[in-house]
């Protein structure tokens, strides 16, 4: 058996992680401002002497799960203003499109256990351009590129370091670290490593006042003691000396006011720079230190480094180092060697592997208690009043101290709920376990609103996201059953029974009319529209929203497949299944006709859905703008055999009275009542006509359909700009390929004509479902207007490859993704290094908006997974389970 996978069952291999957020600094919950201005509160300048309250940042940083201990790297070139302690990149504000991250570092290898990591970042000799960067982009508006840091001409001589950081476990609590740094240009060039250890500050606010300790044993040992941690020494093979201060802010030096000790969290920094020897602590002793190396690295060398953390007391701590890494490297091989087992092209295989290494990377300790932030801690300044008046208030239920799954550590260091779904289907992969409980995490109390709603993210928890948290939660269920050989209902049957509530929430908050259209704000498409969708209509009319209408069909859809896979094992789900089943028609029947009028959001003219307006005089007007909202409701489908109904006949018999009973509903939907390939079922909002009418638009390459997936706008409004006068204001949408030119929602949002992975995966997934349903004879031109017909599986194969397009190299060797920098393309040591943007330029594929989002794009590891394995675990979604009938214990 592969050594990962007999490692996997065993939870204390994960105690250690990467889950050292890459910027702590400008976020929520370390805001303790009047103002809500998260940004300016703390910012980067500040970081290395301001102690944080909820987590700890770092650069290629470790931590145990509760994030007692951190280990992370500093460095120093001897020529830049402060550390390197930390990735820079600009503030929300300072960027032209948004909050930006200014380095250029590598997410290379990782394992389920984390038995083995590695990570590259890549460190310039010469001053790191901080000024300019701010400067350059704050000249640049929305109508330019964002003024990225090979732009400055850093690299142009080679003159930096590449500096892999690995780790490799000998048992849970003994990781072995190693820094290998190689000097690109043919100069010598100094460089000053400070490897460091701290604790977390978690005794100056009011609640425990316990204080661990760090102490010198002599240069090349670090002594910990925590009494919570069974980790106690940290070796260095190489080390000049050992600096020591606190984890503490210097006040005097923010504030102007008193100190609470002697040395503050910026000592070493302030001695490495400044030379001061009174910031660090002579006795060698605190709650922060570094290792400090201080080498000249000659050029076109490569140096190693080695250190241990560890839970014994080691005489001879490298003696066996080289045969652990030598032993994990090899198992990490194994294990992606089997995992990869199918799919033949090395390049697939190193996109895939570095997708799942940035997944497993972005791992985060992510502590929050809004209860406390609101209140303030005992032993700090209360907040201002205004505090209550800001954000979150009415979600003082919500107390995380968990590892979760990060969009991006640096730009998105903190969950977002329906990226966090999207996650769970890479991870299911590779860690199903892991997977389930991300998925069960935001259904538990202390993160789930008592009302139901589920935390969209920390900026606004009262956001809302599509509800896309069923689906994910009955997908990893297949594929654990799949990988595992038995369901686990007891995960299944928990997370249907909080999103209960959450279900409940939607049909109460979110159909304002009472009609079973919905309208849940922006839902994640920040820039999608005409008008900013979190925020009511300027001239207060209701938006009635084709994707949120359609979002909610699609969770209908989801929770009755989870009820009616229940129900073959406790029959008192069958009647859940019923319930929606019935919602799901009455929502595809609003769709088609709001209210008692015969006004839908269909537009028969047109064959497309669009968002619509109820005007205070009772009529409605559609926006008649085509984004990808309009193709949303192609994620609405089920496919049931007739093998399930016969197991679940109250639903059958209630499902058939139904559709006698209210024939306007079941015309509405895809002919229920005619079977399909091999006895099978459709529901769906889509007939036969509207999912082809729906296609030839979306595989048109003048509208959707571009050659790395499809737009989330048409195309035709690039020559040809929407506009439409509402209450004597006229209104604009162009298509934007990539960076947006709105301030609409702000940052680096947009939605506007660029390629986003998420919504282009479901597509993919509902047409594997309506293959399983229509026969392979039912084809669709694609791309419209070729002469080329495909059937619904190959169409969703080609949309697979387009977007796999945007990493593999084409026929010159060429990597979409990195877009307009020669560098990248053909530089050795750039080329085969893999970015996993926000999302993708809808012409070019050039990768847009966060470089690491590793969370969702990370679903190309999904897509790249062998063809054949993924049909049959959709295969195994439709199909009756075998076992039906048979108690199954769920582990």
């Amino acid at each position: 058996m592969i050594e990962e996978n007999k490692r996997l069952p065993d939870i204390a291999w994960k105690k250690w992680g990467p889950y050292v957020s890459n910027r702590e600094w400008g976020l929520v919950r370390e805001d303790y401002s009047a103002n809500g201005d998260a940004w300016n509160y703390t910012n980067h300048d500040t970081a290395e002497a301001k102690t944080y309250r909820w987590g700890e940042e770092g650069i290629c940083g470790i931590s145990d799960d509760m994030q007692l201990l951190v280990f992370s790297l500093g460095l120093w070139n001897k020529k830049d203003k402060m550390v390197k302690e930390r990735f820079f990149g600009l503030t929300n504000g300072q960027g032209n499109h948004g909050e930006d991250v200014k380095e250029y570092y590598y997410y290379l290898d990782n394992t389920p256990t984390h038995s083995y990591m590695k990570m590259l970042y890549k460190y310039p000799q010469n001053a790191f351009p901080y000024e300019e960067l701010l400067e350059k982009n704050a000249e640049a508006g929305k109508e330019n590129p964002e003024y990225e840091l090979i732009d400055t001409g850093v690299f142009d001589q080679n003159e930096y370091f590449d500096i892999f950081i690995e780790y490799a476990k000998s048992s849970p609590e003994d990781i072995l670290i190693k820094v290998t740094v190689t000097n690109k240009s043919a100069i010598d060039a100094p460089l000053i490593l400070l490897p460091t250890i701290w604790f977390r500050n978690s005794w100056s606010w009011g609640y425990d006042y316990y204080r661990p300790q760090l102490n010198a044993n002599n240069s090349s040992q670090i002594a910990i003691d925590h009494k919570e941690l069974a980790v106690k020494n940290f070796y260095a093979k190489q080390s000049s000396d050992v600096l020591f201060c606190d984890n503490e802010t210097n006040n005097k030096r923010l504030f102007n006011s008193a100190n609470a000790g002697k040395f503050c969290k910026d000592g070493i920094n302030d001695f490495i720079i400044n030379g001061n020897n009174k910031a660090v602590n002579s006795g060698k002793t605190g709650t922060k230190a570094s290792f400090v190396i201080d080498e000249v690295i000659a050029g076109k060398t490569t140096q190693v480094f080695e250190f241990r953390l560890c839970d014994q007391d080691l005489a001879k701590p490298f003696q066996d180092f080289e045969e652990i890494f030598s032993e994990r490297k090899t198992e990490a091989d194994d294990y992606y060697k089997d995992l990869q087992k199918g799919i033949l092209n090395d390049d697939e295989k190193l996109v895939q592997r570095q997708a799942f290494a940035g997944m497993l990377w972005s791992k985060q300790f992510y502590h929050y208690s809004v209860e406390k932030w609101l209140k303030g801690d005992p032993a700090e300044i209360p907040p201002p009043k205004s505090r209550r008046n800001i954000r979150n208030t009415e979600w003082e239920n919500f107390n995380s101290m968990n590892i979760i799954s990060m969009p991006d550590k640096w730009e998105y260091p903190w969950f977002a709920t329906w990226d966090l779904a999207f996650h769970t289907l890479s991870f299911a992969i590779i860690d199903s376990d892991f997977a389930k409980q991300q998925l069960k995490l935001l259904t538990l109390e202390w993160f789930m609103h008592p009302n139901g709603q589920l935390p969209a993210y920390e900026w606004n928890f009262s956001d809302v996201n599509p509800p896309v948290h069923a689906w994910a939660a009955f997908r990893v269920f297949k594929i654990d059953e799949v990988k595992n050989g038995k369901p686990d209902l007891l995960f299944l049957e928990g997370v249907f029974q909080k999103l209960l509530m959450n279900f409940t929430w939607w049909v109460n908050k979110k159909d304002h009319n009472g009609n079973s259209v919905f309208s849940g704000g922006f839902l994640g498409l920040d820039n999608i529209g005409i008008f900013d969708r979190s925020e009511n209509l300027p001239f207060g009319e209701d938006l009635e929203q084709a994707d949120a209408t359609s979002w909610m069909a699609m969770f209908s859809l989801n929770m009755m497949r989870i009820a009616m896979e229940l129900a073959l094992y406790n029959e008192v789900y069958e009647d859940m299944a019923t319930k929606f089943f019935e919602h799901f028609l009455h929502i595809a029947h609003a769709l088609d006709c709001m209210c008692e009028s015969e006004f839908g959001l269909w537009d028969e003219e047109d064959q497309f859905f669009y968002d619509a307006i109820s005007l205070k005089d009772g009529t409605n007007k559609l926006l008649k703008i085509r984004t990808i909202v309009g193709l949303i409701p192609m994620y609405a489908v089920e496919v049931i055999d007739d093998e399930m109904l016969d197991k679940l006949p109250k639903f059958k018999e209630r499902m058939d009275w139904f559709l006698k009973n209210k024939p306007e509903l079941a015309a509405l939907v895809s002919h229920w009542e005619v079977k399909g390939e091999d006895s099978k079922h459709l529901l769906s909002l889509l007939r036969g006509h509207r999912l082809k009418k729906l296609l030839e638009r979306m595989l048109n390459e003048k509208e959707f359909l571009s050659d790395y997936g499809v737009r989330a706008l048409s195309k035709e409004y690039e020559e040809n700009p929407f506009h439409i006068n509402l209450d004597g204001t006229d209104y604009k949408v162009k298509y934007l390929p990539a960076e947006s030119d709105s301030y609409m929602f702000g940052g680096n949002s947009n939605w506007r004509g660029p390629i986003w992975f998420p919504v282009n995966f479901l597509i993919i997934e509902s047409l594997q479902r309506f293959f399983f349903y229509y026969s392979p004879d039912f084809k669709i031109e694609c791309p419209t207007g070729s002469g080329i017909y495909l059937n619904l599986n190959e169409i969703a194969e080609f949309l697979g490859k387009r977007l796999s397009n945007i990493f593999l190299k084409d026929e010159n060797g060429k990597r979409a993704f990195n877009g307009q920098y020669p560098r990248f393309q053909e530089d050795e040591d750039f080329k085969d290094y893999i970015l996993f943007y926000e999302y993708f330029h809808g012409d070019t594929g050039r990768g847009v908006g966060s470089s690491h989002q590793t969370g969702w794009t990370g679903l190309i590891a999904k897509i790249l997974q062998p063809r054949f394995q993924e049909m049959k675990l959709v295969q195994a979604q439709t199909e009756t389970p075998k076992k039906a009938g048979v108690k199954v214990d769920g582990k």
